[in-house]
């Protein structure tokens, strides 16, 4: 193909993985009518300008995804995290949730029988507490960031630094032995101010994202309370977050 098919099979996997974050071998190759070989060398391209970032079969976005794109990855295995960490919701008091579709999901189940308090960074999530009984929503306030619908910077960190929260409920870009990590250096800093504020800090994520890292180090794996994942807690698979985590659920 001439180089202007190719730029445009690069902008078309770029918007891919802008949209779900993940893409395989094979998916492309159906998509764009060209061999695995041709993805690729595509895939390698993109490696080297930094917007991807190569794993066994496929690619992985390196960079915030848009929360509706977030939103369509892993349904299921977001349910079941949520699902497991709803317990954990206090009937009253202040928590904090992060801007992910994972405690959007989990915001979407909360009905405490008394008051509460959640304060969080994330925009869609914030909307859909406004329909929650008994709860009271506060956004941190803070600059707007598109690349992933929360709101970052010094100011949402004043805010957050402000406040006292016996529960963080977040999730995660990637996680592995060492720290949970963030997609963007702003976006890691807002989770490190709310665990700085946090008695208690909970982790969700679904297994895919384990044994992975991103951009920016958010919480390392020592300051962690709470683990879930969709998994079973025997699982051998988690058996080197174990010991490290704190509860394992």
């Amino acid at each position: 193909m001439n180089s202007l098919a190719a730029e445009e099979r690069r902008s078309w996997l770029l918007e891919h993985l802008r949209a779900s974050k993940t893409i395989t071998l094979t998916e492309a190759a159906d998509a764009l009518g060209v061999s695995e070989m041709t993805v690729r060398r595509d895939l390698n391209s993109l490696e080297r300008n930094g917007t991807a970032r190569r794993v066994r079969g496929g690619a992985v976005y390196s960079g915030p995804v848009r929360f509706h794109g977030r939103e369509r990855s892993h349904v299921d295995e977001k349910q079941k995290v949520a699902e497991k960490l709803l317990p954990l919701v206090p009937s009253q008091g202040v928590i904090a949730l992060d801007s992910s579709t994972t405690m959007h999901r989990l915001a979407q189940m909360i009905s405490p029988s008394e008051d509460l308090v959640v304060v969080t960074n994330g925009l869609v999530t914030f909307q859909v507490l406004q329909d929650r009984p008994n709860v009271t929503a506060i956004l941190t306030g803070g600059a707007a960031d598109r690349r992933s619908d929360s709101l970052i910077g010094p100011v949402a960190t004043a805010c957050i630094e402000g406040m006292r929260f016996s529960q963080l409920f977040a999730s995660a870009a990637a996680l592995d032995q060492r720290a949970c990590y963030e997609d963007t250096l702003e976006e890691a800093e807002i989770k490190r101010a709310f665990a700085r504020s946090s008695a208690q800090v909970i982790i969700g994520v679904h297994s895919d994202k384990l044994g992975d890292n991103a951009t920016a180090i958010a919480i390392t794996l020592n300051g962690i309370d709470v683990l879930a994942t969709e998994r079973d807690p025997s699982d051998p698979d988690l058996q080197p977050y174990r010991s490290l985590a704190g509860d394992l659920r």
